[in-house]
């Protein structure tokens, strides 16, 4: 590893921590960015999660510190999300990263597109427009997601958060929470299965680390308008991530 990818892998994870933090989608920045440093493409993801976990520890804090979360009351979500992490890490090494991308680009997309129908009132208090059994499936899935690929999982849990009634500033607190907690039951598997390149992850999760202690201070400082911006850059990058996977599938 040169010292240039040691600068790249630095800054690109503070900025990817930055996005981690006020959207999500961060990961379609960094995995591509550790393969550049010359980590291998099966090993990329494994790495990557080395950097996310301590990220949202920092998050969490910096969300704390200035007097923003709603563990409380998202508790409900918290069993289904690690129970899907766990399902989705076991699945990515037993069926290989090309295969599960192709699963849940059938599975995520009608997600994002659920989320983002608009809702037919906006409710004066936090109010779910999903029933409880309708929210546990939900928020499965989308754990099962975040221990398979991670990228863009933060996004997804941002927008499933919205639609359960929480607005932007209190859902990124709660999806950092959630993102930790996804991280600690899905990084021990790829660490038994010894796909983590040490070096470059440690580097990379110095910057994501920096990057999600300010993304907290910057989420709560812009609020919801400023959010909303960055969300709507990650969710075209996650679109395109997602849209490239669907026209390999059209070539097969």
């Amino acid at each position: 590893m040169s010292f240039t990818d040691v600068l790249i892998l630095a800054f690109g994870g503070l900025g990817a921590g930055v996005i981690n933090t006020m959207a999500g989608g961060g990961s379609t920045i960094t995995v591509p960015l550790l393969v550049f440093a010359g980590v291998p493409g099966t090993y990329a993801n494994g790495s990557n999660r080395v950097g996310i976990l301590p990220a949202c520890l920092a998050a969490v804090l910096s969300f704390r510190r200035l007097g923003v979360s709603g563990f409380r009351d998202s508790r409900v979500i918290f069993l289904p999300v690690i129970f899907g992490s766990l399902v989705g890490s076991v699945l990515i090494n037993q069926l290989g990263d090309d295969q599960i991308e192709r699963l849940f680009a059938f599975l995520v997309i009608p997600i994002v597109i659920l989320t983002l129908m608009p809702q037919k009132s906006k409710p004066k208090e936090r109010e779910s427009s999903w029933s409880s059994p309708t929210m546990i499936l939900i928020f499965f899935v989308v754990g099962i997601y975040g221990g398979a690929i991670q990228a863009g999982v933060g996004l997804l849990m941002v927008l499933t958060l919205s639609r359960s009634g929480f607005d932007l500033v209190v859902a990124n607190s709660i999806k950092v929470m959630i993102n930790a907690l996804v991280t600690v039951i899905a990084l021990p598997v790829f660490i038994f299965s010894g796909k983590i390149s040490w070096g470059p992850a440690l580097v990379l999760a110095a910057g994501l680390t920096v990057g999600g202690w300010l993304g907290a201070k910057w989420t709560v400082e812009g609020g919801e308008r400023v959010v909303r911006w960055v969300m709507v850059v990650a969710a075209l990058g996650l679109s395109g991530k997602l849209a490239g996977l669907y026209l390999s599938l059209i070539h097969i």
